[in-house]
């Protein structure tokens, strides 16, 4: 079976392509290679016979109808996406360019291509966006979110990500396409772009660099290994009902603080500062908020659970500790990145000048 994963080499992309390769599939993998497009993150996959590596934009028609038409895929995982809510506040462009009129014009070839099916080919065809907890706002103290979860989006990313999951399924239910959507809590796991929030505190922790807390550090995040993540995609894909939304959870509510606080932990026992007796925690600094930053998100999971049997694998302690240790171990893929123009310097105030 033949799958065409677009941004598969981004973060989760990039981990889905191995699994997925792993599990005896066939990617062609769609990435337009932007700065968190990392072809370093695929180099144990990318000589494989099994994996066709495409570089391209999910706005190029033309070139999406050519895939579709040389590889045939039985199914489409869709993962391409501009996805850091600091930097939509200083360029919402790209993401509504990317989120939105990509995720459009993508399903159009994909109707196309689908139209074109016949018999068992169509029936077995699945389109399967992949999206994010953001799109519901924010929660109170208490409660979950749910496959039922109006949506009130409040970033510039979000309100991209809402849009497109909005698209897909106005595309099942007026042409058809047989659509899938996925909406997961925060990810962390190895080859994160170290602009979002475990990589960058892990890296400018090991710099002596200070580390940054937004607000009172008492937002909520619901943290899923991107292992995890991986499994939870391919069972919806597998065996997931058409037309159906999935909420995917690591069902481990972390405060953003608890979360700077813990990695600090894991550093001191693993690589202790040089200063000699200090905790990198003595690094933490907390700074003005992000605008619109929604206070609490978390998981229901119980709908995947119940009908495909899927549940986190990872303890959270187990997990953060693995993925600390893999930028430890891992220099010549973190000096990559930071060789080029990322500096884990902050974005997201809202101001013109903040980069």
């Amino acid at each position: 079976m033949t799958i065409l994963i677009t941004g598969g080499a981004g973060f989760i992309g990039s981990n889905l392509v191995k699994y997925a390769l792993a599990n005896g599939y066939k990617v062609v993998n769609l990435d337009r290679l932007t700065y968190a497009g990392n072809l370093s993150s695929l180099a144990s996959v990318i000589e494989s016979p099994e994996h066709v590596f495409a570089e391209g934009d999910i706005c190029d028609a033309p070139l999406l109808e050519a895939l579709f038409r040389a590889h045939q895929p039985r199914a489409v995982m869709h993962l391409a996406a501009e996805s850091h809510v600091d930097r939509s506040i200083d360029g919402p462009d790209d993401f509504i360019r990317t989120n939105v009129a990509g995720t459009f014009t993508l399903l159009e070839a994909a109707r196309r291509y689908c139209d074109g099916l016949s018999g068992d080919e169509r029936a077995r065809f699945r389109f399967l966006h992949v999206s994010t907890d953001e799109v519901f706002g924010s929660l109170g103290n208490d409660g979950y979110f749910t496959e039922a979860s109006p949506y009130d989006p409040h970033s510039p990313y979000s309100a991209s990500k809402a849009s497109s999951d909005h698209l897909v399924r106005a595309w099942g239910s007026t042409y058809g396409l047989p659509a899938l959507v996925t909406n997961c809590s925060n990810n962390y796991g190895p080859y994160q772009f170290p602009e979002k929030l475990v990589p960058h505190i892990t890296l400018s922790a090991l710099a002596e660099k200070p580390l940054p807390v937004y607000g009172d550090g008492g937002n909520v995040r619901d943290w899923l290994h991107v292992g995890d993540h991986c499994r939870a995609l391919m069972a919806v894909l597998e065996r997931g009902r058409v037309g159906e939304t999935y909420a995917i959870g690591g069902s481990s509510e972390r405060t953003n603080v608890s979360i700077v606080q813990t990695i600090c932990g894991i550093l001191d026992e693993l690589r202790p500062r040089p200063t000699g007796g200090a905790s990198y925690r003595d690094l933490i600094r907390f700074v003005a908020d992000r605008p619109g930053h929604d206070r609490r998100y978390a998981i229901d999971a119980s709908k995947l659970r119940n009908e495909l049997g899927w549940k986190p694998s990872r303890a959270f302690e187990d997990g953060m500790s693995e993925t600390v240790k893999w930028y430890l171990g891992n220099g010549d893929w973190v000096n990559g990145i930071l060789s080029g123009a990322y500096r884990l310097t902050r974005i997201g105030t809202g101001r013109h000048d903040a980069r």
